[in-house]
């Protein structure tokens, strides 16, 4: 199964229970990072670049599934969102 990553104009819904904003993410990552040492020899990084990514799971925080969260429209998935929010 390929995991797909919303783009600007996209989410994930969870097609399970309908969750929309909850999800926890696997993800793999290789960056490259500018770290800024202090005289104390503390550091903060201060430039990260994402070289490569790669996501492993998503998995609904609500209901806890992993085999139904599919990406959705933003606009289409706000459209059937409760009027109170």
């Amino acid at each position: 199964m390929s995991i797909v990553i919303p783009d600007a104009g996209q989410r994930w819904r969870c097609g399970g229970c309908g969750n929309k904003t909850r999800f926890d993410v696997t993800r793999t990552r290789r960056t490259t990072e500018f770290w800024h040492f202090d005289l104390a020899g503390d550091h903060r990084v201060e430039e990260t670049v994402v070289e490569e990514e790669s996501v492993a799971a998503v998995t609904c925080r609500w209901c806890g599934r992993a085999d139904s969260i599919e990406v959705v429209s933003r606009a289409d998935g706000d459209a059937d969102a409760p009027a109170n929010g």
